[in-house]
């Protein structure tokens, strides 16, 4: 791929060109990854540190209580890791409705009841085991000495932070986690989380045993039982991440890599296979055309996932039925190029997160992903050790025709995806596009960008986004040219512009391999919608 260098769009950032890189959305995090490739640590040794630190530089988005994903090609094959945790085994529907009334539709969407078990640990820990080259005490140095010292709060993140206090500062030691100040911080104020030390001393001692079944994981269901939650500590020691193998799609010469279900990573698979019908290449990028008929893609795409997509164990349809090429031909069909439509699932039978990259120039490329879901995730936070919790139970419903329905020790459907390309079985791009459910369509929105027009990694993140909500509503970021948003409100969508671009536009950072690693290197991208930083040596 010869990319066009040139940004036609208003950006701070320009690619970065290294042998060896992390990107992130913090520059304390992506500068603990490149300290420990500095050190003789390979890429996933630096993806850890990295992900340590981001727990507490961006707590909005992440903690030590939150879920992980990763795609990674070791120099040889990719591999997949699942590191969403389970339901506690006393979850049944009749539980939520027996505290929250008969006609709950789903767990709560804060508090301890939200909580299931937190995988982010967990994957650190089998990353490390089956592909890292340091010790992983080593990995966590950085994110302690960050949590002893402290860190100097930065725009973007402060903003969320102060966002989410009214909502959660009740919520059981959230304050005393996040508010030492009795406020949210101001920019520039130094923040410490010593009992974040503590647990990432311990996490590094005992290589995670310490949070699963040891002195962390006790805490833990002390904390949630005196806050009415059943969350146990052999609900923690059954758990363990699982190694599975990203499932494919191919687009224009090369193939998408997402992980397979409880993830949605399959929307943007299923999305680009639709858009595999038309020509892209020939609308320009920023067209109405072209915009239309991804939105419209990106529906139909949705319309299946929450559909099927939940725990594999429950899914009535495969992911290679979801992806079959005639399926997806017969669903482009339904599209209508001058008009916007609100879209039903088919049936395939017949036919508040952090994101991460890292590369080093023996070849080696994760793609990870962690998040506590909506903003600081359940707003609980564990006071002896810092462990702030995710809410990913929300995910599940507690109706019983549902693929997703709650049930003992099941993963929810989940919206973080790491995102991964290949050609002809070789590595081009470590990516991912933070967000909700955005990440699917951020997905799309840039890999067409960069496939179907050649924009650079940089170019295609900064463009303008949309996101599609619901029916024929979607929000346009406020930097789409005026003419494009009248453009799509002519054609029926339900135009709003809004100006938030933290959560609901993503955040995306990309590494490209440009060449033989250890003589061209790679070209990394970080999105200016975030803190971030790409930076390499």
């Amino acid at each position: 791929m010869k990319f066009d260098y040139s940004n036609p769009y208003t950006s701070t950032r320009i690619p970065v060109f290294a042998r060896n890189v992390v990107s992130t959305s913090h520059p304390l995090a992506a500068q603990a990854g490149l300290r420990i490739l500095q050190q003789g640590g390979n890429a996933v040794d630096a993806a850890i540190a990295t992900a340590a630190v981001m727990t507490l530089v961006e707590p909005v988005s992440n903690g030590l209580g939150s879920d992980a994903f990763c795609i990674l090609w070791d120099g040889q094959q990719l591999h997949g890791l699942n590191a969403s945790g389970c339901s506690p085994a006393a979850w049944t529907p009749e539980y939520f409705q027996r505290k929250y009334g008969k006609d709950a539709a789903a767990p709560p969407q804060r508090g301890i009841d939200s909580v299931i078990v937190p995988g982010a640990v967990g994957s650190w820990v089998a990353l490390s085991e089956h592909f890292g080259k340091l010790p992983f005490e080593d990995l966590m140095a950085p994110a302690i000495e960050i949590a002893e010292r402290g860190y100097l709060v930065p725009p973007v993140v402060q903003q969320k932070w102060a966002a989410a206090t009214p909502i959660l500062q009740s919520q059981p030691g959230f304050a005393e986690a996040f508010l030492p100040w009795g406020r949210a911080p101001q920019v520039g104020e130094l923040f410490r989380f010593p009992a974040a030390a503590r647990a990432l001393k311990a996490i590094a001692a005992t290589k995670g045993d310490a949070f699963y079944s040891g002195e962390i994981a006790e805490a833990m269901e002390k904390f949630s039982l005196a806050h009415g939650g059943n969350l146990k500590v052999r609900d923690l020691a059954n758990w363990k991440p699982e190694w599975v193998a990203p499932i494919a799609q191919d687009y224009r010469g090369y193939t998408l890599h997402e992980m397979p279900p409880n993830g949605q990573g399959i929307a943007a698979q299923i999305a680009l296979g639709i858009l595999q019908n038309f020509d892209m290449a020939s609308m320009p990028p920023d067209s109405v055309a072209s915009q239309h008929l991804q939105i419209e893609a990106m529906k139909l795409a949705f319309a299946d996932t929450y559909r099927y997509v939940s725990d594999p164990s429950s899914m009535e349809v495969s992911p290679l039925q979801m992806l079959d090429g005639a399926y997806l031909a017969s669903r482009a069909k339904l599209i209508d190029v001058k008009k916007a439509q609100d879209f039903k699932a088919g049936n395939p039978v017949k036919g508040g997160t952090i994101y991460l990259t890292a590369a080093d120039e023996s070849g080696m490329m994760v793609s990870f992903i962690q998040s506590n879901f909506m903003g600081f995730g359940s707003g609980c936070v564990e006071p002896t050790f810092g462990i702030s919790l995710q809410n990913r139970g929300h995910g599940f419903s507690l109706n019983a025709e549902s693929p997703n329905v709650v049930e003992p020790r099941k993963r929810p459907f989940h919206t973080i995806i790491p995102g991964f390309l290949t050609k002809d079985g070789q590595p081009v791009m470590s990516f991912g596009v933070m967000g909700g459910n955005m990440q699917p369509q951020g997905h799309m929105q840039t890999l067409v960008r960069m496939l179907d027009h050649g924009q650079n990694p940089q170019a295609a993140c900064d463009a303008p986004r949309w996101r599609f909500n619901h029916g024929l509503e979607i929000n346009a970021e406020g930097a789409m040219k005026p003419e494009l948003v009248q453009g799509l409100g002519a054609l029926g969508h339900k135009v709003e512009v809004i100006n938030d671009s933290y959560q609901d536009f993503g955040a995306g950072q990309f590494i490209w391999r440009a060449g033989e690693p250890a003589v061209e290197g790679y070209v990394a991208a970080s999105d200016a919608r975030r803190d971030g930083l790409a930076a390499g040596f």
